[in-house]
């Protein structure tokens, strides 16, 4: 066993994977980044136009953020579903409102590292294809919402990067983790060390 993560605890863990340098964390600061371009260039757009409005701009902005927290459940379904495509019988998602974050489960499910790529990505990537796609149909004061709800989104899924992250640090090793949902609580195995020590 390397790691038991207990539920509750769940964000210091991530917090310190996403502190570490991998390819997952770079993506995860860089697609926030460009998304945060984004939404910065549609609310400045057309500002020296006479009919630019920062309220109706804001409007839309909290508009995004809304229907991307509306999008909750949606995104923690695609979780579930991606799990049961593995063959993971008990799946399920629990939340923390307290603590503000949502988790995917799979009862003691065992899944390595490539599974739980597909399980942490299906979401967002399927949600960031609809997104751009609506860009194309909508207004301009629209595209800042739908900018909005692709940022909101994104940034949302430090828990998924932190997570594959720490497979990342770990490869060698060629993890597999499992969810105890009746203790809230994560396994994390992997081979041991094979180094000579002599």
């Amino acid at each position: 066993m390397l790691d038991k993560l207990r539920h509750k605890e769940l964000v210091p863990f991530i917090q310190t994977y996403m502190k570490q340098r991998t390819k997952y964390s770079v993506i995860y600061y860089l697609s926030n980044m460009i998304v945060l371009g984004l939404v910065s260039y549609y609310f400045v757009e057309g500002y020296n136009l006479p009919n630019y409005s920062f309220s109706v701009r804001l409007t839309h902005f909290i508009y995004g953020l809304a229907i991307a927290f509306g999008l909750l459940p949606v995104q923690e379904y695609i979780h579930v579903l991606a799990y049961k495509s593995h063959g993971a019988k008990n799946s399920s998602y629990d939340a923390n409102l307290k603590k503000l974050y949502f988790m995917a489960l799979a009862d003691k499910f065992v899944s390595n590292k490539k599974e739980v790529e597909v399980v942490a990505l299906s979401p967002l990537s399927i949600a960031t294809l609809i997104l751009i796609l609506f860009q194309y149909f909508v207004n301009s004061e629209w595209t800042l919402t739908v900018a909005s709800v692709m940022l909101a989104h994104t940034a949302m899924y430090s828990g998924d990067f932190g997570l594959l992250s720490y497979f990342k640090l770990n490869k060698e090793k060629q993890v597999v983790t499992y969810d105890d949902n009746e203790n809230k609580i994560s396994y994390f195995y992997g081979r041991k060390d094979q180094r000579n020590t002599t």
